[in-house]
């Protein structure tokens, strides 16, 4: 990763997320975060899969270090996300959640459902997200194999 994209964070939504994304976008850059916005800004509809593919090759190419991903129900955009091997799309409802994606499961990117969960929430877990380092250890094997699905 360049050394540059330490401090960017990726963030897309499709037309369910717009208004969490504005919220986020605010508490990222008060924060300090350079955003790399990839849309949409619009309410009308859109597909999802268009930006969860956009903010995954954002990652894989270095342009930013974690990616914020929100969809009506956050389900369909993290699992689009998830087709990218090097892409780790946790959905998460709680603080709980943001913590151990990150600390067992080295997530990359945070999904959020934008008719499912309230901006407060999804500010608490995107900090949470944002400041929770990777244990390693045991769960290094764990995540090496979800880049190879094939090794034993």
């Amino acid at each position: 990763m360049p050394q540059n994209s330490i401090k960017i964070v990726a963030i897309a939504c499709d037309h369910g997320g717009v208004e969490m994304k504005s919220a986020l976008v605010e508490m990222l850059s008060k924060d300090g975060y350079e955003i790399l916005d990839l849309g949409t800004n619009q309410t009308t509809s859109v597909d999802y899969p268009d930006y969860a593919n956009e903010l995954s090759r954002a990652l894989i190419d270095g342009k930013a270090f974690r990616g914020v991903l929100i969809c009506g129900s956050g389900i369909g955009i993290s699992i689009a996300a998830n087709r990218f091997p090097q892409i780790r799309a946790a959905l998460i409802h709680d603080a709980l959640g943001a913590k151990l994606c990150r600390e067992h499961n080295n997530a990359n990117v945070i999904a959020f459902g934008g008719r499912t969960l309230g901006i407060e929430t999804a500010r608490d877990c995107l900090s949470i997200f944002l400041n929770t380092e990777f244990e390693g250890g045991r769960h290094e094997r764990r995540v090496a194999k979800l880049l190879n699905p094939h090794s034993t």
